[in-house]
């Protein structure tokens, strides 16, 4: 994977400046094509791969096992998203600030995807998974700022319309690769081909800016390392945003880490993993039809607040169909609702967050500290799940527990979105 050099890209102060030209439909194109593979290398193991190893490794304790790799990964992903974004914020390459982390990161994650087809042992599997979360969250931190830093404010709405499509997107071609590849081995050698050449397509033309040596000011570590704390009282639309995020994902994660075993266990349908590929299809089509339209709507009119409530009161009614249905078709339905909520949240959610960072010079670095509030949920997930599985006394009455507990957090999330002020 080469780093064109990015012609004609503005230098200088025009590398922090809010921008003002609207970004072409290729641009859009190869950034949503970049995200569909980098996804596809996050959820084709976490829908299907990770827990076919768990299952052959320790098939009496593959839940709490699961909860233990998903974990330590989320914590990587914790860690190394905002210091990935705060280096590719202060990066001088002649490639620019965002390219050298794009790909550095698909490379490494691509090899570590391979490490972990190797696997055998949970240790390894534990070890494997945190690699290429650490490696592919460098890819996210540098992709995601691409957005602000090149997307004027008033077409945000749609370019996030199509990165929410690209994250679903992600998902389907992640968990068709995997179970289509044949065998988990295949599964991940696919993956890792998959993040290369879609991100290699990104690369050729990304616009990238670069950045004048005197924009990047003397590296003080102290300074550096309290970059990280974003103060709640000096920018409070930051926190109430990031408040809102961090619930709808703690939602979203109890809902759908166990739903291989949810299937397995409960509904109790033959070929489990077909069946959640078959879900994830009906989600994607669902998302299809929302996302992108959202994104438009919010930027005609103006307002981000209103599709976030809407989108959240939508997932709710999902998590209640799978607590109170636990059938197939009752599966069918939430996996409809779901895909129609988060449609609209993740075609608006994105572009709000984009609206109230606190500083150009460190915008990766902020969606990097926005990202832990995907990233905790992975961990608080099991968490919360485990203990309200163990309570009761048939699987059936606990995944039930389990879903009301997701709709709930997942509604107080949506309506925290209510106290920003600076977004309509």
């Amino acid at each position: 994977m080469t780093l064109p050099a990015p012609a004609g890209a503005p230098t200088g102060l025009d590398a922090l400046a809010e921008p003002q030209v609207p970004v072409s439909s290729g641009w859009v194109s190869r950034l949503t094509i970049a995200s569909i593979g980098l996804y596809a290398g996050f959820f084709g193991p976490l829908q299907v791969l990770l827990a076919l190893q768990i299952a052959d490794f320790a098939p009496t304790h593959k839940e709490s096992v699961l909860a233990l790799v998903t974990g330590v990964g989320a914590l990587m992903s914790t860690v190394g998203t905002p210091l990935w974004g705060a280096l590719s914020d202060r990066t001088g390459s002649r490639f620019g600030r965002r390219l050298p982390w794009i790909a550095g990161g698909a490379l490494a994650g691509a090899l570590a995807l391979l490490v972990l087809s190797a696997a055998s042992s949970v240790a390894m599997v534990v070890v494997g998974w945190a690699a290429v979360q650490l490696c592919l969250n460098g890819v996210v931190a540098a992709l995601t700022a691409c957005v602000p830093d090149q997307v004027p404010e008033q077409q945000r709405g749609v370019v996030s319309g199509w990165v929410g499509l690209a994250q679903t997107m992600g998902v389907v071609v992640g968990t068709g690769v995997a179970t289509a590849a044949g065998g988990i081995r295949a599964g991940y050698a696919a993956l890792a081909a998959l993040v290369i050449v879609t991100v290699s397509l990104f690369l050729v033309r990304s616009g990238d800016r670069a950045l004048r040596d005197d924009q990047r000011g003397p590296l003080a570590l102290g300074a550096f390392v309290r970059g990280f704390w974003v103060s709640p009282r000096a920018h409070p639309d930051f926190a109430w945003a990031w408040g809102t995020r961090f619930l709808m994902n703690v939602a979203n994660a109890i809902g759908t880490l166990y739903l291989l075993y949810f299937l397995t266990d409960v509904v109790r349908v033959d070929d489990p993993e077909g069946h959640v590929f078959i879900l994830v299809l009906i989600y994607a089509g669902a998302l299809c039809l929302t996302a992108v339209v959202s994104g438009i709507a919010s930027d005609r009119l103006g307002k981000r607040k209103i599709f976030v409530i809407v989108a959240g009161v939508v997932m709710t009614a999902a998590c209640l169909v799978l607590a109170f249905r636990p059938t197939w078709p009752g599966a069918v339905g939430a996996a409809v609702l779901l895909g129609l909520g988060f449609g609209v949240y993740a075609a608006v959610d994105f572009a709000l967050i984009t609206e109230v960072l606190p500083a150009a010079a460190d915008r990766a670095r902020d969606l990097g500290v926005i990202n832990i509030a995907n990233a905790l949920p992975q961990v608080l997930a099991p968490v919360i799940a485990a203990p309200v599985l163990a309570l009761f006394a048939t699987r059936a009455t606990g995944y039930r527990a389990l879903y009301v507990v997701a709709a709930v957090v997942g509604l107080v999330g949506a309506l925290l979105v209510r106290r920003i002020r600076s977004v309509s």
